[in-house]
């Protein structure tokens, strides 16, 4: 009865206590929104974030799952830890399946983590075998398979599903061909683990770019992973004999401690040698500590550049505390670079999911149907697809480096090279794609002071990436030479020759000993076992390992064996008697000219006596007479003029100017004839007596050459007939072949036909065209180190009085010059004295010209002075008058040309007398007397005709007795023309 009121007084206190719970409620929210404030610094609460499952496969017994493992740890913990990432929707799932080496665990992983988990990406295939398996789930699944450790055998991946988050091994083979390329090494050996995983595309990457950089690789060292000490020893052994001893070596830790602890042993971590490892193997200085540091040290090392930043010293630290706590007595220091790939890789996609949003785990039936295996089943993922996407977008920079993906893996940049030196790893230098090896990785410069094996830091020269092979005794083989024995014999045993000798010398200057001994190739008789191509073939056959002697370079031999620099003259000629084609004869006064010369020197003097009677005739009585007198007198005085004994009186000036010039030309012919002349009669010419093959296979003749030659090839390239082809052994059969006539001539290499001239110098000579080959050279295998070495001895030994000495000793202290083979004449042509003769034309024309206008000019008014006669037939009267004047003996100069020789200045000569002046008076007392009334001319024309001088050669040749009458004849005359003329 009493619950009723109470009930009822309940009832009417409802409304009240519904106001008092709404306050109380309001006022406990207001109590933890404060408290939250006051604890959370005003940050809301964070929301539930959605899970992006992940699946992770590592052998974490194994040193890089194990550190693997820890950095993704690490990563994840540091992603959600930062405060930029306090907001993120999703947050990554780490599901690990800790399988072994085997491809079917990791695949089992795999497909249990696809088919239970139903993970949107599984990472860390550490292998090339488990991710080719992986990566094809993948592509059926559309999961993306992410490997921070894994080569890929293809270019761009092997499914597009599967993304290598680590640097390309190409970059890596690029980084040691430069370093390679610095010190230029020749050749290198790789060694690597034939595994068929980690090296299936790195050693051919390494191969293609040290082809870039013209190094050889010819031969690789293959280590099986379960091999043997044995069977590395054995490696090793062959090794030591090789040439080479430069190496790139790319194996996995264990196998790469034991593999240099007996290198060591072996004495290949001395002096001369260089050890390069590939990034992987690089590690181990951090994974094992002092026991490889104390078997590799010299050794370089390559591996990605990482930028010590504050990040990654604090991660470090974080690193140490966390790893060392989880494997206590771990001599493990320092991060390895594939466990920062890891850690970046786990904050990529963890920017990778959010990005691409929260999308539920969606997998899809697999379209297959009746399926009985579990991979058949496995579904499809538009989730991870969609995070595959995200996940090749990311671009940040992680404690690695710069994480941006292309082509399917992470872009490769800067390498460091390390040195190991004693308990460290020193930091020498760095590669880059642009500046290629240098001691920066921002500037170029020179590498840091590097400790090769053997070495100490006093003394860091470099190897020079090849050494004499462990008892090693080069075998030399030698031709056997009955003929040319001053280039290659064998006495007692002992090798000698000039070709022997030659490289005995630039062996010893080497700074490496070269122990050797010779072989000849012939049967011990004194006969070769074959041709100097068979014995060339032996080096390719490696039954030498090298050839010493006459060895000619030829293309053909140069295709199986590398050859010397040349230490020879080069080339072949042909060897010819002499003999002398300048013999004297009754006729041998006219060779000194040829016969245009003689021709054109004659018409000149007949020219030249033509112009000066032309010019001379009018005024001067040694010029004139009957015309078979005046012919004579031009052919007397022209060609005594060669002697300088013509001894007529020239007095017009012209005619002057036109002999001087002449009897300049004169002397410098007559010159050139007494030198030809002297030089015929008293030097001996001796010619050859063929100059080149044409003339030889024109006549039919035969050619001789040295037996064992590569001549009869040549001789047929130039088209002899191989019957008219003979071949000789030695230099008595030269001589007594050529002396005979068997053959018309030798056809040898230069070398040949010097010794032989050494000994018969006067009797032949070297003659034609030289054929260009490239002498003598010492033939070594193809790639053979030494050959370098030897020919730059060579270079180093032609330039020293040592190789004079030896040729002069082989070929004779004095030389045997080579005779005169040209065709042409010794004789002086026209064309020499061309420019003299027209000089000499050229005056000689020009001045009789110039008399001939002088003259017309004069006697002008004779073209004025009779009008009766048409023009046409008084013109050459007047000029016929003009030029033969008076052809009386009593004829006296013009007054025009008169005037020009006074009687007070007459020119005295050796054959002139002066003329007295008692003559002069009476000549004007007797031949000038008055002239009829109006007639003639005043007086004072007169005594101007009177001063005219006598012609000297009239005066010369008259007899005292006859003076006055020749006087009288001559006034005469004078009045006479005096009349004519008025």
């Amino acid at each position: 009865m009493t619950t009723a009121p109470a009930l009822l007084r309940l009832r009417a206190s409802m409304p009240a206590l519904r106001r008092h719970g709404r306050l109380l409620v309001l006022l406990l929210l207001l109590i933890g929104a404060y408290g939250a404030a006051a604890q959370g610094g005003g940050v809301a609460p964070r929301r539930r974030r959605q899970v992006v499952d992940v699946g992770v496969i590592l052998d974490t017994k194994t040193w890089v799952g194990n550190i693997s493992w820890t950095f993704m740890e690490l990563a994840l913990d540091d992603f959600y830890a930062d405060d930029s990432h306090a907001r993120f929707r999703t947050r990554l799932k780490l599901h690990l399946r800790d399988t072994g080496p085997g491809v079917v665990d990791a695949a089992s992983a795999g497909v249990d983590l696809l088919q239970n988990v139903r993970v949107q990406a599984i990472v860390g295939p550490q292998t090339s075998t488990q991710a080719k398996f992986l990566a094809e789930l993948g592509n059926k699944s559309t999961v993306p398979i992410i490997s921070f450790s894994a080569d890929c055998p293809s270019r761009s991946g092997l499914t597009p599903y599967f993304i290598r988050t680590a640097w390309n091994d190409s970059s890596q083979a690029e980084a040691i061909a430069s370093l390679v390329q610095k010190y230029n090494w020749r050749e290198v050996v790789p060694v690597y683990e034939d595994d068929d995983d980690t090296n299936i595309k790195f050693i051919p990457d390494l191969v293609d770019a040290l082809k870039q950089v013209d190094t050889r690789v010819s031969y690789r060292c293959k280590i099986h992973p379960s091999a043997t000490e044995d069977d590395m020893k054995t490696a090793i052994s062959n090794l030591k004999q090789n040439w080479t001893s430069v190496f790139v070596v790319r194996m996995s830790h264990a196998l790469a401690q034991k593999f240099f602890q007996l290198a060591k042993d072996e004495g290949m971590m001395a002096q001369g040698f260089v050890w390069i490892t590939a990034y992987g193997l690089t590690d181990i200085f951090d994974v094992v500590g002092s026991p490889a540091l104390d078997v590799m040290q010299g050794v370089l090392g390559v591996k990605p550049h990482v930028q010590d930043t504050v990040e990654l010293q604090n991660f470090r630290q974080r690193w140490r505390k966390k790893y060392r706590l989880e494997n206590p007595g771990t001599s493990l220091s320092e991060p390895t670079v594939s466990g920062l790939y890891a850690y970046d890789t786990i904050w990529a996609l963890a920017l990778a999911a959010e990005k691409a949003g929260f999308v539920n785990s969606d997998f899809r039936p697999s379209l297959t149907k009746n399926v009985s295996t579990d991979f058949d089943r496995i579904d499809t993922s538009k989730a991870a697809e969609k995070l595959r996407g995200a996940l090749l977008k990311v671009l940040f920079f992680g404690i690695s480096g710069k994480f941006h993906i292309k082509d399917m893996q992470l872009v490769s940049s800067n390498y460091t090279i390390i040195n190991v030196v004693g308990q460290e790893r020193r930091e020498v230098g760095f590669w880059t794609p642009g500046s290629g090896i240098s001691g920066s990785p921002k500037m170029k410069s020179d590498l840091n002071t590097i400790v090769w094996p053997g070495y100490n830091e006093t003394a860091p020269t470099a190897p020079r990436g090849w050494l004499f092979p462990t008892n090693k005794n080069l075998t030399i083989g030698m031709p056997v030479k009955p003929g040319f024995e001053e280039f290659v014999r064998f006495e007692n045993g002992k090798a000698t020759g000039f070709c022997v000798d030659v490289f005995e010398a630039v062996v010893k200057e080497l700074s490496y000993d070269v122990p050797r001994h010779y072989e000849q190739f012939g049967d011990g008789e004194g006969s070769s076992n074959g041709t100097y191509d068979e014995l060339v073939y032996e080096v390719y056959l490696k039954r030498y390992d090298a050839v010493v002697g006459d060895i000619t370079i030829l293309a053909n031999r140069s295709s199986y064996v590398d050859f010397t620099l040349p230490y020879t003259e080069s080339g072949v000629r042909m060897l010819v008697p002499v003999q002398d084609r300048r013999q004297k004869t009754a006729w041998t006064f006219l060779r000194p000219l040829t016969a245009d010369l003689w021709l054109g020197t004659g018409a000149f003097f007949i020219f030249t006596g033509f112009v000066v009677w032309s010019i001379e005739h009018r005024i001067n009585q040694d010029f004139r007479g009957s015309p078979a007198s005046q012919i004579g007198s031009v052919f007397y005085f022209s060609f005594s003029t060669l002697v300088f004994a013509h001894r007529e009186q020239i007095l017009n000036n012209l005619s002057r100017i036109a002999i001087v010039v002449w009897l300049f030309v004169v002397l410098i012919v007559q010159q050139s004839y007494t030198a030809s002349l002297s030089s015929i009669l008293t030097v001996e010419q001796l010619q050859p007596t063929v100059t080149n093959l044409e003339e030889v296979v024109r006549n039919g003749g035969n050619v001789g050459y040295l037996n064992d030659s590569f001549l009869p090839g040549l001789l047929k390239r130039l088209k002899i007939d191989e019957s008219k082809m003979i071949a000789f052994d030695s230099p008595v059969e030269y001589d007594e072949a050529l002396s005979s006539g068997k053959v018309a001539v030798i056809v040898d290499e230069i070398p040949y036909l010097k010794v032989f001239l050494s000994k018969y110098c006067q009797k032949y000579t070297m003659v034609g065209p030289t054929y260009k080959f490239d002498g003598f050279g010492y033939a070594f295998p193809r790639g053979s180190p030494l050959t370098p070495d030897i020919s730059r001895g060579i270079l180093k030994f032609a330039s020293d009085d040592r190789m004079v000495k030896m040729q002069k000793d082989l070929y004779g202290e004095t030389s045997c010059p080579d005779k005169d083979d040209s065709q042409t004449s010794s004789s002086l042509t026209l064309h020499s004295f061309k420019g003299l003769f027209i000089i000499s034309g050229a005056s000689s024309v020009l001045a009789l010209i110039l008399h001939a206008a002088i003259t017309i000019y004069n006697n002008r008014h004779e073209f004025n002075s009779d009008n009766s006669q048409s023009p046409w037939r008084r013109w050459p009267a007047i000029l016929s008058k003009l030029f033969h004047g008076d052809d009386s003996p009593s004829n006296t100069p013009d007054k025009d040309e008169a005037a020009a020789e006074n009687v007070g200045s007459a020119v005295e000569t050796p054959l002139s007398i002066r003329i007295p002046s008692h003559i002069v008076e009476h000549l004007s007392d007797t031949d000038t007397g008055s002239p009829p009334e109006g007639e003639g001319t005043p007086g004072r024309e007169l005594s101007v005709q009177d001063t005219e001088p006598l012609s000297f050669a009239y005066m010369h040749s008259e007899r005292e007795q006859n003076r006055a009458a020749s006087l009288s004849r001559s006034g005469s005359s004078i009045r006479r023309r005096q009349i004519s003329m008025e």
